[in-house]
């Protein structure tokens, strides 16, 4: 039989290193790559040709779910597992959206990542117990409103509604207790996830959002 092709992209060291040793446990699978941000994995997915990609969300650049999106167009017979963090629903729907086959968080039992791997490989379509648990709770109208810009993290959605409110870095800082340079950094990050080049453009498409309503 022959092992499924995987390649594992996350911009942590230790995740990676951890997958690694999963994997290279696993005899069915054959690890092929290991991307450390999006736009590589974008990249060696079109070059190596994978069965599988277990991917982040929260990389630099590209994020996971755009990554995913390029890829499921991109390359054919892959199937993307998100591995993350976040089990916020607008996240999973999103990453649904863009092609993944299945969405499960870090902190998954070792046997639970082997079995979601194998799972989407075969054309399945898994969610961990915990994201399926928020999904049959959205259909079930227990969650609601949405957030915009899902590849934003909650600190960056909050550092965008207040840009949109039209404060200056100094005042979200201060609103947020956190430092000057982490709010520079939050927002040269919008900027990046958003695609946009100003300021001004940010501001824009986070009122055409909804955001930024709330007084400041």
């Amino acid at each position: 039989m022959t092992p499924l092709r995987v390649l594992i992209a996350d911009d942590h060291p230790l995740v990676r290193s951890g997958l690694r040793s999963l994997l290279q446990g696993m005899a069915d699978v054959s690890l092929v790559g290991e991307a450390r941000d999006g736009h590589e994995a974008v990249r060696l997915a079109a070059e190596l040709a994978p069965d599988v990609v277990v991917m982040d969300i929260n990389m630099p650049g590209v994020n996971g779910i755009e990554a995913t999106g390029r890829i499921v167009s991109d390359v054919d017979r892959v199937a993307v597992l998100i591995l993350t963090m976040y089990e916020d629903d607008d996240l999973v729907f999103s990453a649904m959206r863009a092609g993944a086959r299945g969405y499960i968080l870090k902190g998954s039992s070792p046997e639970d990542v082997g079995r979601a791997i194998r799972s989407v490989a075969a054309g399945e379509v898994l969610l961990g117990a915990a994201v399926a648990r928020r999904v049959v709770g959205y259909f079930s109208g227990e969650l609601s409103n949405v957030a915009p810009f899902p590849e934003l993290s909650d600190r960056e959605q909050q550092t965008l509604d207040l840009l949109a409110q039209g404060l200056s870095n100094r005042e979200i800082a201060s609103k947020l207790y956190l430092g000057e340079k982490t709010i520079r950094n939050y927002v040269s990050d919008i900027y990046s996830k958003l695609q946009v080049a100003s300021r001004a453009e940010a501001v824009v498409k986070a009122r055409e959002a909804g955001l930024g309503r709330s007084s400041s």
